[in-house]
């Protein structure tokens, strides 16, 4: 543990000289600047962003020549403009955005193709069951209902599919 402090307090004392160096440096850097400013002129100003007014301080300028180069440039475009661009079929469907839950719509509908079936048997079983009742009255209220519910079950699915 006492390796560890006297690490720490080496490393502190490296640092506060390491600052007290930079502040020194910084301050005698001033002073030069100071003294070198009353002796000597102010720099000279450079104009990135504009073009001065005074001649005084305008300096020859040597004009790029971009004519040129825009000029490869659009005859390039069209040079590839005259060649006809084919393009390949695509598919509307994949590039239309698919809706949130399709994936759970997916995975639904394996499950409900199974009830589907079993629903359907089921009404066939209880068609069955009636005839054999000897309830022929309501032979044709158990198919019209049969029917019913396969269209709805149908809309159903369709509905959830979308």
């Amino acid at each position: 543990m006492a390796e560890v402090t006297g690490k720490l307090e080496e490393e502190a004392l490296k640092r506060k000289n390491r600052l007290r160096e930079l502040r020194e440096k910084r301050t005698h850097d001033e002073q030069n600047s100071n003294t070198s400013e009353e002796g000597t002129a102010a720099p000279k100003p450079v104009f990135r962003n504009y073009k001065p007014e005074s001649e005084e301080f305008q300096e020859p300028m040597v004009m790029d020549d971009h004519a040129g180069v825009v000029e490869k440039e659009v005859g390039m475009h069209l040079e590839m403009m005259k060649t006809p661009i084919v393009i390949e079929e695509i598919d509307i469907v994949n590039l239309a955005p698919r809706k949130p839950d399709w994936d759970l719509k997916r995975d639904v509908s394996k499950k409900l193709e199974k009830l589907e079936r079993r629903t359907q048997k089921a009404i066939a079983e209880l068609i069955r069951e009636r005839l054999k009742a000897g309830q022929e009255q309501d032979i044709l209220l158990a198919v019209n209902i049969a029917t019913v519910v396969a269209s709805s079950t149908l809309q159903q699915t369709h509905s959830a599919e979308d």
